[in-house]
C-alpha cells in the first residue's frame, strides 16, 4: 500500500469545518468496516495505541480491525469532535456491539490523532472503556453502515 503518496483531504492545518469533516469521514469509514480501505487513511508507518495494545503500519492495522469486527457484531459508531489545532484532532466516541453470546456493550472512548501534511493519520491514541448494556438500552439503531446524516449525535443522545 502506498497511501503515503496519495494524501487524504482535508489537509492540515485544520479549521473547525475541516476538522468536523475529517471526524465524520473517519466515523463513516469505521462504520463501513472495511479494514483495507480504512488503513489507507493512515501513513504506512502509522503508530497506534488502542486500549493497551500497540500497532504499527498498515498490515498490523488491517489485522487488528479484521480481528475486532470478527468479535464485535452489529457495530455502530458515533464520533464527535472534541478539539483541534493545526495538525491534531481529538475526538470522543461511543459504539455499540454484541459478542457471540449476544451480550451487548456500549464502548466509550477518546482518541488523539496527529496527521502528516498529506492528511494521513500518523498517530492514533485511543482510550476505551466497555459498558455492558441490555439490548433494549441500545441507542444506535440505523442499518449496518454509515450513520444517516439526520441521526442524532452523542450530545443529542445524552451520551
Amino acid at each position: 500500500m502506498n497511501s503515503q503518496y496519495n494524501g487524504r483531504r482535508p489537509f492540515p492545518p485544520f479549521t473547525q469545518e475541516s476538522a468536523l469533516l475529517k471526524v465524520r469521514m473517519a466515523e463513516d469509514a469505521w462504520n463501513n468496516q472495511d479494514p483495507k480501505s480504512i488503513a489507507l487513511a493512515y501513513t504506512a508507518d502509522s503508530q497506534w495505541r488502542n486500549r493497551n495494545e500497540f500497532y504499527k503500519g498498515h498490515e498490523e492495522i488491517i489485522k487488528f480491525l479484521t480481528n475486532k469486527w470478527s468479535k464485535e457484531h452489529e457495530y455502530r459508531l458515533i464520533k464527535e469532535l472534541w478539539c483541534h489545532n493545526s495538525n491534531r484532532i481529538a475526538v470522543r466516541f461511543a459504539y455499540e456491539w454484541h459478542n457471540d453470546k449476544l451480550e451487548w456493550f456500549r464502548s466509550y472512548g477518546n482518541e488523539n490523532w496527529e496527521f502528516d501534511n498529506n492528511g494521513l493519520m500518523r498517530c492514533r491514541y485511543a482510550s476505551i472503556n466497555d459498558l455492558s448494556i441490555n439490548e433494549y438500552d441500545r441507542k444506535f439503531h440505523w442499518p449496518n453502515g454509515v450513520r444517516p446524516n439526520d441521526y442524532p449525535g452523542l450530545k443529542d443522545l445524552l451520551l
